[in-house]
């Protein structure tokens, strides 16, 4: 069975939607025959390479709200991924476009290194501050999960994968996915949002159970 996973590296849902999800793998009888691929997706393909002001900024900016109040909105997103034991820090995120970001990604993909390089890439933005549009970041966090650097630097610095980035974009669309994460199973379930574990366990059981009928 395969899973397909849209996800935006900024969303930090989606950060708390990988940790629900590799819990309800972990309890999954058929988990040695489930392939995870990563899909990409963009919350905001126009957001600048560097956003001025924070993320409580953007938050408030974003809903019409203060900034006490777009704080007080993120500190709900951040007990929320307390629970599964990750240390958001909003006040040190740095709000950014994610495109270059997804083509490491895909460049992770093309070495077996995907799913390290999303924990990376998450971890760097939602937990130490890092802002995901630098290419020298990205080359860095590139290499700490086993890419060649130089390879890294080579793609990043034209636009080599970018073609492959915006068609993962559209083709969420042409899949009526309006938000991310969006867990698709074998084409044929979706499940939305940073489920609870037991939720996705529940899909992934309902997805086999069709694949073998």
């Amino acid at each position: 069975m395969k899973v397909e996973i849209w996800s935006d590296v900024a969303c930090p849902f989606c950060y708390i939607g990988k940790r629900s999800f590799e819990q309800a793998l972990e309890g999954f009888e058929h988990r040695d025959e489930v392939e995870v691929e990563w899909r990409s997706f963009q919350l905001d393909p126009t957001a600048p390479e560097k956003v001025e002001g924070g993320l409580n900024a953007l938050i408030a900016q974003k809903y019409g709200r203060t900034e006490d109040e777009a704080r007080e909105m993120n500190q709900r997103v951040i007990d929320m991924a307390a629970g599964f034991g990750l240390e958001y820090d909003f006040d040190r995120a740095q709000p950014s476009n994610t495109r270059d970001a997804h083509r490491l990604l895909h460049l992770a993909r093309a070495h077996g290194r995907e799913d390290e390089a999303e924990e990376r890439l998450f971890r760097a933005y939602f937990v130490e501050g890092e802002r995901l549009s630098d290419r020298e970041t990205l080359a860095r966090l590139g290499e700490e999960v086993g890419l060649d650097r130089a390879e890294v630097e080579r793609v990043l610095a034209g636009d080599d994968l970018g073609d492959a980035v915006d068609a993962e974009v559209a083709e969420a669309q042409g899949l009526g996915l309006s938000g991310v994460p969006a867990f698709v199973l074998d084409r044929r379930l979706l499940v939305s949002g940073a489920q609870p574990p037991e939720a996705i366990r529940g899909a992934l059981a309902q997805a086999w159970e069709t694949r073998e009928g």
